[in-house]
Order: C-alpha cells, then sequence, then structure tokens
C-alpha cells in the first residue's frame, strides 16, 4: 500500500470518529462513557493522517539511472499500483460512514440475540408503593422484578417504561398488544442482549415496529415464555433516545 493510500486511511478513520463523537452517533455503537476517549483518539488519528500526507506529498520521484533499473521498476511499481486499487476499496466503508451512519439495533436484532433471563430464590427487590406515580424503571428491572418471588415487589405499582416495538401487533380480546424491548451492552452493540415485555390492552391499534414509545401500566403476570406482560393504561409515542441502550 502506497503512502498515499495508508495516509487517506489513517485521516478518514480520525474524520470518521470525530463526526460520529460530536454529532452523538457514537453512542448507537458503544458505552456513552467511551465518547471522549474516542474524541482523542480520532482527534490523534486526523493529526497522524495529515503528517502522513504531508511526507507522502514531499515524496520525491524515483531517479531511474539504468535501463535494467527502469524495467525492474517498472514491474515494481505495476505491482504497487495494484495494491493500491486494493487499498482505496478498503476505504470504502469508512466513507459510508462519514456519509450515512446506520441506526442502532432495532427489533430485528431482537429474536437474534440472547434475551435477558433472571432466576431468584430468594426476596431481591422491596415492594413498590402501590399509590404513587408511575415509576419510571428500566426492561431489565421489569425483568428482574418479575422473577423475584412471580413479581411480588410489583403487585398494586404503576410503571413507566421507554423502549421500541419488538414485534407485529396482534389484536385480542382485551385490546392490542405487542412486544416491547430495548438493549443492554457492557461495551458496544457487538455484545448487546435485549430485555423484553409483553405489553397489553393498549387501545386502539398496536405501533409500528421500531416504533420508540413511552408505555403505563401495571404488572400483569408473565407469558409461558416467561415474559413478564404489562396491562397498558397509556402509550405514547417518543422521539428515539440519545443513548439507546440501558
Amino acid at each position: 500500500m502506497s503512502p498515499e493510500v495508508s495516509a487517506s486511511a489513517v485521516l478518514l478513520v480520525g474524520v470518521m470518529l470525530i463526526r460520529l463523537v460530536l454529532a452523538d452517533v457514537y453512542q448507537r455503537y458503544v458505552r456513552v462513557g467511551m465518547g471522549p476517549w474516542l474524541l482523542l483518539a480520532g482527534v490523534l488519528l486526523t493529526a497522524l493522517g495529515l503528517v502522513m500526507a504531508a511526507r507522502a506529498v514531499r515524496r520525491p520521484d524515483p531517479v531511474l539511472a539504468t535501463t535494467d533499473a527502469h524495467e525492474g521498476l517498472d514491474e515494481h511499481e505495476a505491482h504497487e499500483h495494484g495494491g493500491d486499487r486494493i487499498g482505496w476499496l478498503l476505504l470504502a466503508p469508512v466513507l459510508v460512514l462519514l456519509l450515512v451512519a446506520p441506526p442502532a439495533l432495532g427489533s430485528f436484532g431482537v429474536a437474534r440475540t440472547a434475551g435477558v433471563r433472571v432466576t431468584s430464590g430468594a426476596a431481591v427487590w422491596a415492594p413498590l408503593p402501590a399509590a404513587s406515580p408511575p415509576r419510571p424503571m428500566t426492561l431489565l428491572e421489569l425483568n428482574q422484578r418479575a422473577w423475584d418471588r412471580s413479581g411480588a415487589s410489583l403487585s398494586g405499582a404503576t410503571v413507566l417504561l421507554t423502549g421500541f416495538v419488538s414485534d407485529g401487533s396482534g389484536q385480542g380480546q382485551d385490546g392490542a398488544a405487542f412486544g416491547l424491548a430495548r438493549y443492554q451492552i457492557a461495551c458496544c452493540a457487538a455484545d448487546a442482549v435485549a430485555s423484553v415485555v409483553r405489553v397489553v390492552g393498549a387501545a386502539g391499534a398496536a405501533p409500528a415496529r421500531d416504533t420508540w414509545v413511552r408505555v403505563v401500566g401495571m404488572f400483569d403476570g408473565t407469558m409461558p415464555d416467561g415474559t413478564p406482560r404489562i396491562a397498558a393504561s397509556s402509550i405514547q409515542t417518543v422521539p428515539t433516545p440519545v443513548d439507546p441502550y440501558e
């Protein structure tokens, strides 16, 4: 790979990292706390790429002393140009990320990742007060409470959940029903696992898949597969959060 291609690769990766951080897009792929480190890495790579590009521009042309040397260089340069073409192709994914940032994980991956399953042999969660405003709660906590003594800590309490619609809606006797999901990540989107809750009793038609909603309701037992069920009292469409992970 020629110095020009190498410099372009380093420079583009640095610019891409800076763009992802400044546009708050990086949170679709990694934990929020990694933003400053990604920005620092982007600045350093951009500076290194500029230095490499400056050196490549100042590189002197080879002096061909003899005909044999000229022929040998021609063969070498032909091989080098072939490698350059491959090197430029390797930059295509970086250019795509600079122009179009892929969205965060959505409903397509819920059934294709390991779901959160928590079991408990003893009391873990204290009961929530029944007469109180809706308690904001992550889907992971709801799953944990649902498994703790069959949801005893949720009895009579109203909760508020935020997530995206993870599966096709269905219409039952008690209204529309759909899956509500949100991912947890330890480091990046590659290790994501989904927490899923079944929402029942929604008035009217269920929201479309991948729509972000805020659900207020009460715990209503678990499905045969162990998925917690929430009887909804209200459902509100909300914008996609900057940080889509719990």
